[in-house]
């Protein structure tokens, strides 16, 4: 644990937040571990991610709009970006994993890493505060804005793209539901539908509720004749 701290660059008031951060369901059920699994502090470490890149690339590239910045974030919180940057720093050597998930070569699995570079955020926010949670992400999301073009449409992902389609209409409202979860800790396979009011345009399956909503959004897109 102290070496992973060495590489975040923080030392943690409270090791239990660390530890949790690193504890996948697969482990927590396995163990029965009553501090739970890394799911809750995803939750927290994926909003407190987006406001970090947010202000920061509303402060840095003061004349692009709105969809333009909308774009930048995506790229750089989407969960193939995450992955690298938790590869920098090896987080998958400290991935408290359940024995199925291990076999399976869950340390190297993108959304697990995805997903534990989140917790790991969220945990140094919560134990350290906004600005050490701010550094540590900066770290990685700066080298990696300075390789995107920000006029560059090609980056955008297939919910960005569908939301700006739908927010031409303010009266249109996008939303996606998970519809279906299935399969062991190691291989979860998540249904999602995107829903434009109640009514479904798209479904989608993937190996995280991300990767599904991606899926989603790709078919509504299609049967809206965009070319994805």
């Amino acid at each position: 644990m102290q070496e992973l701290e060495i590489k975040l660059g923080y030392t943690f008031k409270n090791k239990k937040l660390l530890t949790r951060a690193l504890s996948h369901s697969s482990y927590a059920n396995e163990s029965k571990q009553s501090e739970g699994s890394n799911e809750r502090l995803e939750f927290l470490g994926d909003s407190v991610l987006s406001l970090i890149v947010a202000e920061y690339i509303f402060t840095t590239y003061k004349d692009l709009p709105e969809g333009n910045l909308t774009r930048m974030r995506a790229a750089v919180v989407c969960e193939e970006a995450l992955c690298e940057f938790a590869k920098q720093f090896d987080l998958g050597s400290y991935l408290l994993l359940g024995k199925g998930e291990m076999r399976a070569g869950g340390n190297t699995r993108p959304s697990i890493l995805a997903d534990a570079f989140e917790a790991v955020l969220a945990a140094m926010y919560l134990d350290g505060g906004f600005e050490v949670a701010k550094a540590h992400v900066l770290k990685y999301v700066i080298p990696m804005l300075k390789t995107l073009e920000p006029t560059d449409n090609t980056f955008r992902d297939y919910k960005t793209l569908l939301q700006e389609i739908i927010q031409k209409n303010p009266e249109e409202t996008i939303s996606y539901v998970v519809t279906g979860e299935s399969g062991p800790d190691h291989d979860k396979n998540f249904e999602v539908e995107v829903r434009l009011n109640s009514n479904v345009i798209g479904k989608g399956e993937g190996h995280s509720k991300k990767a599904a909503e991606q899926a989603a959004a790709k078919v509504a897109l299609k049967l809206m004749g965009e070319e994805v």
